[in-house]
């Protein structure tokens, strides 16, 4: 997990523009460079590093003898790095993950190199022999990556927005900075004058899809085409195994954040497992938040006893989790409601690791509600092929809602974030399976996932059945929701008037009840005009919601009671 930024054909001199790419030195706290181009005066690179694997050749731009005419900054890791290596001799100068793109890209052009790397990534790639920029992000966007591209050619990229939003250029309007698609690529032509011309966007990836690189992959081909209830259920374990085996690959502490939900404890079992056969002689830090005796904690607890990890408890109260919400809007750059409650636990759990553990590779169990069709709601999808689109239109939009919460909670305190559930492989082949398997049953959502690992003994029975609980409901006690609390404090910051003029004041995205124009009011402080940042809220399907907390549904009323 590092910061990365780049400028090409800026008209402002770059030792005041560098000041941009200080905004986002929490996610590499242990280093800091700032490059200049040969030949390209007005073209640089600056990079915050957090030591992960190889702690003497890591810093970048990456550049090796073999490739002097290319630069690459990039975020992220790249798993199957060495087994790209065996399958076509290439020769490394550095141990660092990342190094492989040079060697793809030089063996098959870009196409290729995004298709290839099995992994989380967002990466800019200069060219200056072929006078080519190229900017890339993973399927699911685990990695952030944002551009600015000015009318007349000036290219700004940067990890985060709050790395671009203040740059100087000499046209009047403020350039549009926006997400870059994840699955894409971008190819830019690179003129004498440092300024760049777009001249493609391209999805080199979809979900569905077995990605390219499965070819290379440690697991052996698994039978395909038998839908058979007991063959799926053994692919579906393999996969996550491998999953999660992949993403040991670290010199640095691993933890793991555990809320005693189905996600993160089958990620901590499956994580604890395989640590004991890799000889990773230190013991898995597990993590839970929540207020005093919230369901979240009590379930932690019975988890990491019966895994055996060393686990840690973070309590926190209503006045801390409150005071928080401003510094959390800044780290995240969205309004989104329900982002914005669950990312106050993570946020304060994250803070914890950072001051009082020296674990730094924290794996959590996102994307699986998308994938799994986990939310509560499913239980009201019409049919199970709109459930299966309902998944899918989910997993394309996770970079702006789970996958952006837990990429800025954990950056913000220099934590890189491991995500298993979210492993292109994994992912595509719970896809490729019928619509009607991954439907919730019997009243239970993610069945299927359940039923894979019920003869494993990984984790308690109460547990591989517990119901779904939201991650900002489940910090909280049963009598009152996280969300409860939150509403009866802002309640008093704003006034109804105020909240009547609302779409006059905002009318993109016009916040509709006190809780959302509060978040809004802080938003715009921060990053005044780019509420198109976020396109829509995040709420249910289905069912009538006004507010996207889970336990405003009947489903979880009827289940509690």
């Amino acid at each position: 997990m590092c910061g990365i930024w780049a400028l090409f054909g800026s008209d402002e001199c770059l030792s005041v523009q560098c000041l941009s790419a200080m905004k986002i030195a929490h996610r590499g706290p242990d280093a800091f460079r700032f490059e200049n181009v040969n030949g390209f005066t007005n073209c640089c690179f600056g990079f915050h590093r957090l030591a992960v694997v190889d702690q003497l050749y890591g810093m970048q731009p990456i550049r090796v003898k073999k490739f002097p005419y290319l630069w690459l900054c990039y975020n992220g890791e790249i798993y199957n790095f060495k087994q790209l290596q065996k399958q076509f001799g290439f020769e490394y100068q550095t141990l660092v993950d990342g190094e492989v793109i040079l060697h793809l890209y030089n063996r098959g052009g870009i196409e290729q190199t995004a298709s290839m790397l099995d992994g989380v990534f967002a990466f800019i790639l200069l060219d200056t022999a072929n006078r080519k920029v190229f900017l890339a992000r993973d399927t699911y966007g685990v990695r952030p990556l944002f551009k600015v591209l000015t009318d007349d050619g000036f290219l700004g990229v940067c990890s985060e927005a709050k790395g671009l939003i203040n740059l100087k250029h000499s046209t009047s309007l403020s350039p549009k900075v926006e997400p870059f698609l994840p699955g894409h690529y971008e190819v830019f032509d690179l003129k004498p004058s440092g300024k760049v011309v777009s001249v493609e966007l391209v999805k080199f990836h979809s979900y569905r899809d077995e990605p390219l690189h499965a070819a290379c992959d440690t697991v052996e081909t698994l039978p395909s085409g038998s839908f058979d209830l007991e063959t799926v259920k053994s692919n579906i374990r393999i996969l996550f195994e491998n999953a999660v085996r992949k993403r040991l690959m670290a010199h640095r502490r691993i933890g793991c954040l555990l809320s005693g939900g189905l996600d993160s404890s089958l990620v901590a079992a499956v994580l604890l497992k395989l640590m004991k056969e890799a000889n990773i002689n230190y013991p898995l830090q597990t993590f839970a938040i929540g207020m005093e005796n919230s369901p979240d904690l009590l379930a932690a607890r019975k988890v990491a006893a019966h895994i055996g990890s060393e686990h840690h408890e973070v309590i926190f109260n209503s006045e801390e989790g409150i005071q928080a919400i401003e510094e959390v809007i800044f780290s995240l750059e969205t309004y989104d409601i329900t982002t914005v409650r669950a990312s106050i636990g993570m946020y304060l759990v994250s803070k914890y690791i950072r001051k009082k553990t020296d674990s730094v590779v924290i794996f959590s169990g996102e994307g699986s509600d998308e994938l799994t069709q986990g939310y509560i709601y499913f239980h009201k999808a019409p049919s199970p092929e709109e459930a299966a689109e309902e998944s899918e239109r989910l997993l394309k939009e996770l970079y702006l809602f789970d996958v952006l919460r837990a990429d800025r909670t954990t950056a913000a305190h220099g934590l890189e974030l491991r995500v298993p559930f979210l492993d292109h492989r994994f992912t595509s082949y719970y896809l490729s399976l019928p619509a009607e398997l991954r439907i919730p049953k019997n009243g239970i959502e993610k069945y299927l996932l359940r039923q894979s690992f019920e003869d494993s003994n990984l984790l308690p029975k109460e547990i591989l059945w517990r119901p779904k609980e939201a991650f900002s409901d489940g910090i909280a006690s049963v009598k009152k929701s996280w969300f409860s609390i939150l509403q009866d404090y802002i309640d008093q910051q704003v006034d109804d008037l105020l909240l009547e003029k609302a779409a006059e004041k905002y009318p993109f995205n016009p916040p509709k009840t006190k809780e959302s124009y509060y978040y809004r009011q802080i938003f715009e402080k921060h990053y005044s005009g780019q509420s198109n940042w976020l396109p829509h809220y995040w709420m249910p399907r289905w069912v009538k919601a006004t507010d996207p907390s889970a336990r405003t549904l009947k489903h979880y009323k009827s289940a509690q009671e």
